[in-house]
């Protein structure tokens, strides 16, 4: 099957990107160098196509009573414009997607769902709103996105794309009316750094691109960086920090599930995961050395595996072998020594804090 493409496919292939498979699409995963492209986001500006993602719009009566039923964050009586990031469950509590939802209006709400996940979610969500009356609209093939992220995203923002956004508070929206199409412009990202990320109709996106590539002001980046620089920070990914069988509780996302709400799915099984501990969790490791830990990687306690690495890299920002891994919870505890298995040697690592790099939001 052949893999999807994003309206900006062309402009990647003319700027000789990397294209690879990524989520059923064909993306971007650099352009210049990873290390280029990491380094302009924290220090200046990149810019990101991220139309690979999926858009779901939920709006009528019961909009705001069902997304709380699906969601482990707590969306009730949220001000228009607000942002708020959670899960998606199973009753099991493993994790069906983690998400954004955005309130745009008065029972009408934006629902940002992760490319590789985008016809499984869609279903599931379809299906647990029987006894709602909901309209549920799945708009992926309509919106086209990209992220401007960096310290002079807002500068940029302004004025190149013309778009006002620096009265934007952190994780707030807006839509903008422009050429008869409406666009979201949120203060949101996936990098630890400011930035924002606009929605619009693939004409817009398209021409909004091109006006940032004219401007020299922000450099393309790709798929690569943005992964290496959300790892940076601690943010997970779904399919290795998140998945059906790793929990939000398990992924150390506690904050982002209200079990002081009324009901959601999933919510008896997370709270019983939270009164009673879990087998598994997810920490942070620093390797000593220069070696690089890799995605299912052994983790090892006096040589008997205890999990695996979900992520790992040298860290671009801070210099450091780091990794993300799922480990038996009694080995968990900040300090604690382990070693990772790379090919046929072990290296010695320590369990720290999974955020190896502070974030550098505007709030």
């Amino acid at each position: 099957m052949e893999n999807k493409k994003t309206c900006l496919h062309d402009k990647h292939v003319a700027l000789g990107a990397l294209m690879q498979p990524f989520a059923g699409f064909d993306m971007p995963i650099q352009y210049s160098s990873i290390i280029e492209e990491h380094n302009a986001v924290r220090q200046s500006c990149g810019v990101f196509d991220v139309s690979h993602m999926g858009e779901v719009i939920i709006s009528g009566q019961d909009a705001e009573r069902y997304v709380n039923h699906i969601f482990t964050n707590d969306i009730k009586d949220a001000p228009i414009g607000k942002i708020y990031y959670g899960m998606m469950c199973y009753e099991d509590g493993g994790t069906v997607d983690d998400l954004l939802v955005y309130k745009v209006d008065v029972n009408n709400f934006f629902l940002v769902i992760n490319a590789a996940n985008i016809d499984k979610d869609v279903d599931w969500i379809r299906k647990q709103a029987e006894d709602f009356n909901v309209i549920i609209c799945h708009k992926s093939d309509y919106f086209g996105q990209i992220a401007v992220q960096g310290p002079e995203a807002e500068n940029i923002v302004e004025n190149v794309l013309n778009l006002p956004c620096k009265e934007l508070a952190f994780y707030t929206c807006k839509t903008l009316d422009r050429f008869d199409e409406t666009i979201y412009i949120s203060r949101t990202g996936y990098t630890g750094e400011d930035g924002f990320e606009i929605y619009a109709s693939h004409y817009f996106i398209r021409e909004a691109w091109d006006k940032l590539m004219a401007s020299g002001r922000c450099k393309p980046c790709g798929l690569g960086c943005r992964d290496t620089l959300r790892f940076e920070v601690g943010l997970p990914l779904y399919g290795d920090e998140l998945s059906k069988d790793i929990s939000p509780i398990m992924a150390g996302l506690g904050f982002f599930v209200k079990l002081d709400k009324e009901e959601f799915i999933g919510k008896n099984a997370l709270a019983k995961q939270k009164a009673e501990g879990v087998a598994r969790k997810i920490v942070g490791i620093e390797l000593e050395g220069k070696a690089v830990p890799r995605h299912g990687y052994a983790v090892l306690k006096d040589d008997r595996e205890i999990g695996e690495v979900t992520t790992g890299y040298h860290c671009i920002s801070v210099d450091k072998s780091v990794c993300m891994a799922l480990i038996e919870s009694e080995h968990s505890k900040l300090g604690t020594p382990l070693e990772i298995q790379i090919r046929k040697k072990t290296f010695p690592g320590t369990v720290v804090k999974k955020k190896f790099y502070d974030k550098h939001y505007k709030k």
